[in-house]
Formats: structure tokens, sequence, C-alpha cells
């Protein structure tokens, strides 16, 4: 699976929700982490920031949808399996990837048992899901084209079709764009660039970070 939905928050700017349950206050933060890394410095960074809470649980989906190649969870002191592993099989089934979502939860001075743990935990991750701003994890790669000045105006033309954006753009004696777009759909732009060129336009693809 390439192409899937992701947060639409970073984890320095993660989305927040808060509940009061029972005079306990629990507050979810959600951001996307992709692995294991991205998803424990967040738990790190969350568990730092409120260090005055009573518990700091946590769940990770870092890959693709639904899959647990790369997930994790902890209870952070709560009774065994009332908070983590609850708060994972929402997001499991949540249709969403590169997911870490950290509930911290202050005591309020009334037990709610195990089950209403669960199920404390689990409505503060429906909580934050609920309007949880998203987009779409598109894997992008980078090219180098070079084209004569007659073909230039069709090539830019070519850009928006397949999704392509422009990173640069210099000049001598033809034109040299850098580009980004979908790795999935670089066969697609070779062939509809050479067609449109007279297969003149020379593309070679570099490394490094696409974006």
């Amino acid at each position: 699976m390439s192409r899937y939905p992701v947060p639409s928050a970073c984890p320095d700017r993660p989305h927040e929700a808060e509940l009061i349950i029972r005079r306990s206050r629990f507050l979810a933060h959600c951001a996307r982490t992709a692995g294991h890394a991205e998803a424990r410095a967040f738990v790190e960074r969350i568990r730092a920031a409120h260090a005055d809470a009573t518990h700091n649980c946590w769940a990770y989906v870092a890959g693709p949808p639904g899959q647990t190649a790369e997930i994790g969870f902890s209870d952070d002191g709560e009774p065994h399996g009332t908070a983590g592993r609850p708060m994972l099989q929402l997001l499991l089934h949540s249709g969403l990837g590169e997911i870490c979502v950290v509930v911290t939860r202050w005591f309020g001075g009334v037990k709610l048992g195990t089950g209403g743990l669960v199920r404390a935990y689990q409505d503060s991750v429906r909580a934050v899901l609920a309007e949880l701003p998203q987009e779409e994890r598109v894997p992008r790669c980078r090219l180098r084209v070079r084209v004569g000045f007659a073909h230039l105006d069709r090539l830019h033309r070519l850009l928006p079709e397949v999704e392509a954006r422009l990173v640069d753009e210099s000049y001598d004696a033809e034109a040299c764009l850098t580009i980004t777009l979908p790795a999935a759909r670089q066969e697609e732009f070779t062939a509809l660039l050479a067609g449109r060129t007279d297969g003149r336009a020379v593309c070679e693809p570099l490394t490094g970070s696409p974006d």
C-alpha cells in the first residue's frame, strides 16, 4: 500500500482533545509518526511536557493502516490491559497509518475500575480522532528534466496532470527543471514527456529527500 491517509498533525504541533471523566482529566495528543523511533520520540515529548500527570498512556501504528509490523502501546502504570491495548485496537481500525496517540491522565480522586478505565481511554482516542485533520501519504520521487525552450511550455502544462511539483528551474542552452511527483506516476510522466517533446527531453532520477 503506497498511498493512505495519515494525520495532518506533526509531533511539535499535535492535535488535542480533552475529557473530564468522574473528576479525572484525560488529555489526548495525536500526531503523525513514521516508524518506531518517531513514535517513541513523540511519546517522550508529551511525557516531558506533562511530567506532573498521573499517567501518560500511549499507542501507535507507525506503518500503513491496520498493519502490525510497527506498533507499540503502554499502560504506563494503569492496571494491565486497561489503556494501551484498548487504545491500540481503535488505532488499528481507524483506517489511518503513521499515527500515535498519547493520553495523559490526572487522577481526580475517584477510581474508575478496569471497565471504566478502558472506556475512558478509548473515549479519549475517539475524541481526538473525531476532528483530526488528515492528509494522504504519497511517496514521491525527484527528477531533473532538461528540455529545449520550444517545449518548455508543454512541460509546464504537463506537471499538474501527474501531480508534479516544480522545485527548481534554471536556464543555459536549454531549460533545466527539478521536480517531484508521486513515485507511482514516474513511468507515466516519462512516457508523456517523451510524446510531448518529440523524445528530446532528458529525464534523470535524483537521489535524496524528494520534498
